[in-house]
Parts: C-alpha cells; sequence; structure tokens
C-alpha cells in the first residue's frame, strides 16, 4: 500500500489560540479513516490544511506526493453545510455537474464526457431517478447522496467528507455509510463523525483528534480511550446494526 497523505509534525494556531499540536498521520491508499473528536478540537481545520485551504504554522503536508494545492485536484470533498440555499433552483444533475468545474473548458457549457461522468456519478449514488428534481425537495438523506455525487464527479482518488450524516436520521446514517463502505473498494475515504461508536463498524482506524492526535485500530477504541479524548466520563452506549452486531458508543 502506498501513502496519498502524509502530515509530518504539523501544528497551527489563530493567533494565538492554538488549535494543532505536532500532528503526524498516514492514510494509506484505499483505507477508510475516522476522524473523530470534540467540537474546537481541530477537525474542520486539519481538513482544510489537507485541502491546501490553511497553511500550518509548523510542519508539512503531502496529498499524492504533491503540495497540498496541487494534490487536492484528485480529492473529492464533502462540506459539513451545503455551500447553497436550499430553494435555490438548482436541479440534482446541475448540482451533481458542478463536480466538473475546473475540470472543465466553460465556454460552450458542460462537454459530453462532463455529463458522462455526472451520470456515472449518479448511478453509484442510485440518485438517477431524481436528476430533474430540484434540490430543495429533497431528504436530507437524498441530499447528502447527491452531494457525494458531486464530489465522485471530480473523479478524485480521494474522497473527505466533513461530517456527512450530521442532522440527518439513523436509518439514513447508515445507508450513507453503506455506500461509503461499496465506494472505499476504489477510493481512499477519509471521515469526519462524531459518533465513534457507530462508524467504528465502516472504519478500519480511528484517527482521535483533540489538539492532538492519536490513532487507534477499531479494536482498540474503549470507552477510556474515548474519555481520555472528550476529557470527560462517559457511558457506553449500544448500536444494534444490520448484521444484528452491537457496537459501542460513548
Amino acid at each position: 500500500m502506498s501513502t496519498v497523505i502524509a502530515i509530518h509534525n504539523v501544528s497551527f494556531d489563530y493567533g494565538e489560540l492554538p488549535v494543532l499540536e505536532a500532528i503526524n498521520l498516514k492514510v494509506e491508499a484505499e483505507e477508510f479513516l475516522g476522524l473523530v473528536g470534540p467540537n474546537g478540537g481541530g477537525k474542520s481545520t486539519l481538513l482544510k490544511i489537507m485541502l491546501g485551504l490553511l497553511s500550518p504554522r509548523q510542519g508539512h503536508v503531502e496529498v499524492l506526493g504533491k503540495p497540498p494545492k496541487v494534490g487536492r485536484l484528485a480529492v473529492g470533498y464533502v462540506p459539513q453545510f451545503a455551500a447553497f440555499r436550499r430553494d435555490f433552483p438548482v436541479s440534482v444533475e446541475e448540482t451533481v455537474l458542478m463536480g466538473r468545474l475546473g475540470r472543465t473548458g466553460l465556454l460552450g457549457g458542460y462537454s459530453r464526457e462532463d455529463r458522462r461522468i455526472a451520470r456515472q456519478a449518479m448511478e453509484r449514488t442510485e440518485v438517477q431517478a431524481l436528476a430533474r428534481r430540484s434540490v430543495g425537495t429533497l431528504s436530507g438523506g437524498q441530499l447528502q447522496r447527491v452531494l457525494i455525487a458531486r464530489a465522485l464527479a471530480t473523479d478524485p482518488q480521494i474522497l473527505i467528507l466533513d461530517e456527512p450524516t450530521a442532522n440527518i436520521d439513523l436509518r439514513a446514517e447508515t445507508d450513507i455509510f453503506d455506500l461509503l463502505k461499496d465506494l472505499n473498494a476504489h477510493l481512499t475515504i477519509v471521515v469526519v463523525s462524531h459518533d465513534i461508536g457507530f462508524i467504528s463498524q465502516y472504519v478500519g482506524q480511528v484517527a482521535c483528534l483533540n489538539r492532538t492526535l492519536l490513532c487507534h485500530r477499531t479494536s482498540g477504541i474503549t470507552g477510556d480511550v474515548i474519555e481520555q479524548l472528550y476529557g470527560m466520563p462517559v457511558r457506553m452506549i449500544n448500536h444494534i446494526t444490520r448484521s444484528g452486531q452491537e457496537q459501542g458508543d460513548g
């Protein structure tokens, strides 16, 4: 396996407020990594550094062996909140085609190849039947699938998602992570989540971030680990998965 994201001794602060301290992380090709931690722990900041949107005060980052601003061209990104109004009159197909912006010449509109890639992305996320629907009419789970399709339309090698299941119900959350598990057969996936117990049944490794970072295989996640991460006592809650197995959660 080859390393596709390498973070070396990265520190970052907003003015005098330290956010990240001496972060080291390697993400391997076709790995499924969960990034967890409390609010304000630095998760979104670390994603922005991976994407080249912020520069670290110390250390450096490589994405596919290149600086993030170059390597991010091979990264599909799903933000925590959609960057458009839900009542904006745009269809599902038009939204997915936005993933081709910057990868196609705008003069003359989208090419036949752009539309083929967009259709393929909608098929992979099972939203092709919604192509003509306005995004404002979609459920939360449907919208997340569309946003994932938009990210796939960039034809990425790496997919980064910032809390893709925030504000959707458990069934839709399960459906989204089942989809991500399928996509992981060909893509490296990094996903931010608060639900350690839930994502443990999908991801191979959990990176626990609260200014500093510790990585654990999912089998090593315990109540003590979660308590150390969040800095407070926790209680374990069991999720019943589709397979009937119980998964612990903090």
